[in-house]
């Protein structure tokens, strides 16, 4: 039998619970694949707390790769024996599992160089940092980007890639620890929030500037500070809301503040044509494949130990790339 994680309410972590389940054949466009490693994601807790609202009981997670088992009618994209990984929204959810049916439209062979811990740690921070760094903005050399959560799972790639770009980075942190973690990765400079003020750091560093693009995918508490560290006409590019959504604001603030832009993109929008997901896929495994990215996995978690995992990720106790070992 399967082992899963599932949730009978919404709540806080404790919520979570392991049970045996019967995965039963593939049906037509379905494939049963065999999990080697899961995908943790702050988004998560968004599906366990009730933010995104899921018909109960639910399963969790929305990202895993491992190995095709078998395939139902219908399906000609993968074949049993493949590795494959995958990241969604809905369609997927139930990835925090051994074993489990699966849509095979959703799933990406993996490329020669690319293991399934990898791709588990990487297939949404891959392809989130692929469109950021690719349809978002149209970066040149010489542009001064500021990253918030620069040490996490995104912010470490996104980092990397800056750096290939030739951007100039400015990742906020939590710590000095993870002030390190995030030079090491490509940032120019880093800002530690919990004892510097964000927004006159930025305009320090740039000479009174300020950024062309703010990444900000904690949201409530560091909305201001990105609006006050963009340069004239500059984009504040919403990722995220780890500290909570952004309250309501009247948009004659950005004019205020220097005409300024802001978007709130969704992966899902950026994945749904397969020609593009296929493109931005094809570039973020390309570039770990090479060795010009790096993906860290810092932590590492047996499935049973998903109320835990879940609670470390609230508290901002990971950097880089977390996942489950099956």
């Amino acid at each position: 039998m399967a082992r899963a994680i599932r949730f009978q309410q919404t709540g806080g972590p404790e919520v979570l619970r392991l049970e045996k389940l019967e995965v039963g054949e593939p049906g037509p466009g379905q494939v049963r694949l065999r999990h080697e490693a899961v995908g943790l994601n702050f988004a998560d807790t968004y599906f366990r707390n009730g933010t995104y609202p899921v018909p109960l009981p639910s399963g969790m997670g929305v990202e895993a790769a491992g190995v095709v088992e078998a395939i139902g009618p219908e399906v000609s994209n993968v074949a049993v024996g493949d590795k494959v990984t995958y990241t969604g929204f809905v369609n997927t959810l139930g990835a925090y599992a051994s074993e489990r049916l699966i849509a095979a439209a959703p799933l990406i062979r993996l490329p020669a160089g690319i293991d399934c811990q990898t791709a588990a740690a990487m297939t949404m921070r891959g392809l989130t940092s692929a469109y950021l760094m690719r349809r978002i903005y149209p970066f040149k050399s010489g542009d001064t980007l500021l990253l918030h959560a620069a040490a996490g799972g995104v912010g470490l790639i996104v980092a990397q890639w800056a750096k290939l770009l030739g951007l100039t980075v400015i990742g906020t942190v939590s710590s000095d620890e993870k002030a390190a973690v995030a030079r090491a990765h490509g940032c120019t400079h880093t800002i530690n929030y919990s004892h510097e003020d964000v927004a006159k750091r930025v305009r320090e560093l740039t000479d009174g500037v300020g950024v062309s693009v703010v990444f900000d995918s904690v949201g409530k508490t560091t909305f201001m500070a990105s609006l006050d560290s963009l340069k004239r006409r500059g984009l504040l590019v919403c990722v995220g809301t780890a500290s909570g959504t952004i309250p309501p604001f009247d948009p004659q603030l950005l004019a205020m503040k220097g005409s300024l832009y802001i978007t709130r993109p969704a992966l899902a929008d950026y994945i749904a044509d397969p020609l593009e997901k296929a493109e931005l896929a094809s570039e973020a495994f390309g570039h770990v494949a090479a060795g010009r990215i790096k993906i860290e996995i810092n932590q590492r978690y047996a499935l049973e130990d998903a109320v835990q995992a879940h609670r470390d990720l609230e508290a901002r106790k990971t950097t880089g790339s977390s996942i489950f070992v099956i």
